[in-house]
């Protein structure tokens, strides 16, 4: 089947959500959705929360999904705002719990915090199916820029995370905690392997040479246009290049706060006593050694 998907495109963190609708249905599941973030000001909003709620309930849909594609370190996620406001089951890949783990002690969240996805209502393992309305769902465990990262493949319609971009930018990176940049390529070769008209969507797009954002393209497309792992571009070549461009790579703007949210699955950390809900920011941990002295 194909089921009729929607972008929105949040320019502040070159991100796109969509909803998946069946056709002609009223099941949809939306994917990767954005809580605004301020960094300057520490302000959260939900002006692209808001813009799909209103999608959302101007056309009558019925939410059955809010599908994480792995715990962002780019954006902070709006699945527990849409989910007040729309219902639905918050669900990502079941290795979410790695990552929980690896920055559960960056953060001191403590002993009570849990490692074991119960954040989530729906922890996928690979190739495990579900349903957006009469659609058939597959899921794919694509690790690689993240232990946790999947694939979800809709009907004829497949949204890849991070894993891959459009063709004319390349691939995730592969250098945070947990990543490994050959599990990526075997990831990437994996979802090359569906049939060459299967729609592929990006969660990103950061518009090589001032483009306008594109966010659609093919397997066929990536197999014969990704300028980091077209045909012929063997594991070897692709690890080599990928890991030098990432060696030049700063950390993203929002790791820091981003991850402490989304590893909660959207919520927002427990006010303090004074009332005041607080993030926080470990000294010298990332982008490379600590400073001393």
């Amino acid at each position: 089947m194909k089921p009729e998907v929607t972008a929105f495109y949040d320019p502040a963190t070159f991100t796109i959500s969509y909803v998946v609708r069946e056709p002609n249905g009223k099941a949809c599941a939306i994917v990767d959705p954005v809580l605004d973030y301020d960094p300057k000001a520490a302000r959260t909003s939900t002006g692209s929360a808001d813009a799909i709620i209103e999608f959302v309930e101007g056309n009558g849909l019925q939410v059955e999904w809010i599908l994480e594609t792995h715990a962002h370190a780019d954006h902070l996620t709006g699945a527990q705002v849409l989910k007040e406001r729309l219902g639905g089951r918050i669900a990502i890949g079941e290795h979410i719990r790695t990552v929980q783990k690896a920055f559960a002690p960056l953060f001191d969240l403590g002993a009570d915090f849990p490692t074991d996805g119960s954040q989530f209502d729906q922890l996928f393992a690979d190739n495990d199916t579900f349903k957006v309305g009469a659609v058939e769902a597959r899921v794919l465990h694509t690790p690689g820029h993240t232990p946790a990262c999947v694939t979800y493949v809709i009907g004829d319609a497949v949204f890849v995370g991070d894993t891959l971009f459009m063709p004319d930018y390349g691939t995730a990176r592969a250098d945070f905690p947990g990543a490994d940049v050959r599990v990526l390529y075997r990831s990437i070769r994996r979802i090359l392997e569906l049939p060459p008209e299967t729609r592929l969507f990006m969660c990103h797009d950061y518009q090589p040479g001032g483009r306008a954002p594109q966010w659609e393209t093919t397997v066929a497309a990536e197999r014969s246009g990704n300028v980091l792992v077209h045909e012929g571009v063997d594991e070897d070549a692709f690890a080599a290049v990928r890991s030098e461009r990432d060696r030049k790579l700063p950390a993203p703007v929002l790791i820091l706060p981003s991850l402490q949210v989304n590893i909660r699955a959207g919520r927002l950390p427990e006010p303090a006593a004074n009332g005041i809900r607080y993030l926080k920011l470990p000294l010298d941990q990332l982008g490379g050694r600590a400073r001393r002295g």
